[in-house]
Parts: C-alpha cells; structure tokens; sequence
C-alpha cells in the first residue's frame, strides 16, 4: 500500500479516508488543552509546582495533536476541495 502526501508511513486509513474523525479529534483536542491549560493555571496558584508541570506537559501534547490534525484536514481539503466534512468524518 502506497502512502499518499502527508500521510505518515504505516498508519491506517488514507488522506481522504482518515482513520479517525479528525473534524472531532481536534474538538476534542482543543477542549483537552483549554482544561489542561486552566489546570495548569490553577495549580501554579495554589503551590502545587509538579502537578501543574505535569498538566502543562499534557496541554502541550494537545496543543501538538492540533497541529497534526489541522495539518491533515488542510491536506485533506487540497486534496477534494469540493467536499464538505462532517464533524464526524
């Protein structure tokens, strides 16, 4: 199976046919790192120094997985422009 353009090497699924709903992946990716990112806050204020480390580090992992997701919806557009997505596709 050959690999399409910007599509990594041995994953599942294809640019047009993504194996997860990247449209809500990357709602639930942006509502991970809001929460992360007001956990973080929450605990920096109240003296917790690791667990805020702990949750910025998480807020970074979903900052990355937005990035790779719209990077992939932007190369899923190029490729059909034509068609609408659902927030389930």
């Amino acid at each position: 199976m050959a690999t399409q353009p910007g599509q990594p090497r041995g994953r599942r699924g294809t640019v047009g046919h993504a194996y997860s709903a990247l449209n809500l992946r990357l709602l639930l990716a942006t509502a991970g790192a809001v929460i992360m990112i007001v956990f973080t806050v929450l605990l920096a204020l109240a003296g917790q120094p690791v667990l805020a480390i702990i949750t910025a580090a998480l807020a970074v992992v979903a900052v990355i997985d937005i990035a790779v997701v719209v990077r992939r919806i932007r190369i899923r557009h190029r490729a059909d422009p034509n068609r609408h997505y659902s927030l389930f596709e």
